[in-house]
């Protein structure tokens, strides 16, 4: 009797841990991924993620310091599990050069440079054409030294920088199959891999995961959803402070920053959720 009873103990305590992993499921440390690509047309970009979309492979572009566009997809355990899937895809003829990005590295950890400054609510920033450079075929071209970040306030904060660098970008997630509504959220979860993290793919699972936060103490980094209620979520961006959060508002359409209390958001807010404690 007395080991029964400890048996529905356990199986309760059980239970209520898998309902409490439930919630945060999706939520998880990026592996190793493949990067590779230096496009000066950001269509070009596209259109090669669009590409590996097709072949099931989940990828993003995204536009590097110097200009140039890179795609990045893939979460391994491991560098040689990375490197073998990269040497099939060149097999293939679907990649040239690569580089096997590490965990835990910093893509953006601060500002472009003197004169850079944050953009402003609804700005768009172009880049002025550059000359496409051709790719070399050497694996791990690039080999940057990663920076990596101990405090997790601080990957908030790189996470709204390098939202930011987005900014101007027409994007497109999924190429022409893609759902109404998930290049939003396509963007909020190719920021949240280049901070290392890997969130739920859709806005209604991001809104599911994560700690919530109320509009008065939202920091950078935190994602801010917006629809009719929580079991409708419509639009999801990243706060980027003093009010702000960037988004993308429409399918091919630029990213942008926007006043969370502008009229049309403020009534629409649902809530912010944070990945980053």
């Amino acid at each position: 009797m007395i080991f029964r009873t400890q048996l529905l103990i356990l199986l309760f305590c059980f239970s209520v841990l898998t309902a409490h992993a439930a919630k945060t499921t999706g939520i998880s440390r990026l592996g190793y991924a493949i990067q590779m690509g230096a496009f000066s047309d950001v269509k070009n970009a596209e259109r090669f993620s669009v590409k590996l979309q097709a072949k099931g492979i989940e990828a993003f572009y995204f536009r590097k310091d110097n200009g140039m566009y890179a795609v990045r997809f893939g979460d391994f355990s491991t560098k040689e599990k990375a490197r073998t899937e990269a040497k099939k895809l060149v097999a293939e003829h679907l990649i040239d050069s690569y580089y096997i990005a590490p965990p835990n590295e910093v893509v953006f950890s601060r500002p472009k440079g003197p004169g850079w400054q944050k953009p402003q609510p609804d700005e768009i920033r172009k880049q002025s054409p550059q000359p496409l450079q051709p790719i070399v075929p050497k694996e791990d071209v690039e080999k940057p030294t990663p920076k990596t970040v101990n405090k997790e306030h601080d990957m908030g904060v790189i996470a709204a920088r390098t939202a930011e660098r987005f900014v101007g970008i027409p994007y497109r997630w999924g190429g022409d199959n893609v759902v109404e509504g998930m290049d939003c959220s396509g963007f909020v979860r190719a920021v949240y891999n280049l901070c290392g993290l890997s969130i739920p793919r859709t806005s209604s699972d991001q809104f599911k995961a994560g700690e919530n936060v109320s509009k008065g103490d939202l920091m950078d980094g935190d994602l801010v959803f917006f629809g009719s209620s929580a079991d409708k979520i419509s639009h999801v961006g990243i706060y980027v402070g003093g009010g702000r959060f960037v988004h993308a508002p429409r399918r091919g359409e630029e990213i942008r920053v926007t006043e969370v209390n502008e009229s049309y958001f403020e009534k629409r807010f649902v809530g912010a959720r944070r990945y980053f404690q």
